[in-house]
């Protein structure tokens, strides 16, 4: 699948995405998890509420009342970072 999609973390690598664009989106999840629209990059969009459902760990973390911030605040990254933005 050499045209499918990159995740965020290569979108990262080939720095394409920023740090900052990371903590934003996740700032942004966790201000509102049901946040649909996170537009950052070089014109990148990603669903993060869905981005958090997809992910296993992630989804089940933050809906967790007894996990801590930190940890959700990790889960809900590491969605991010493996979801697959559409460009444009």
């Amino acid at each position: 699948m050499a045209n499918a999609p990159q995740t965020t973390g290569e979108l990262f690598k080939a720095k394409a995405v920023t740090e900052a664009d990371i903590v934003a989106a996740v700032d942004a999840f966790m201000a509102d998890p049901g946040t649909t629209a996170f537009l950052f990059g070089e014109g990148y969009r990603l669903d993060l509420a869905e981005a958090v459902r997809a992910h296993e760990w992630a989804s089940v973390t933050t809906a967790n009342e007894d996990a801590t911030d930190h940890l959700k605040r990790a889960a809900v990254r590491t969605a991010i970072l493996l979801a697959r933005p559409e460009q444009g």
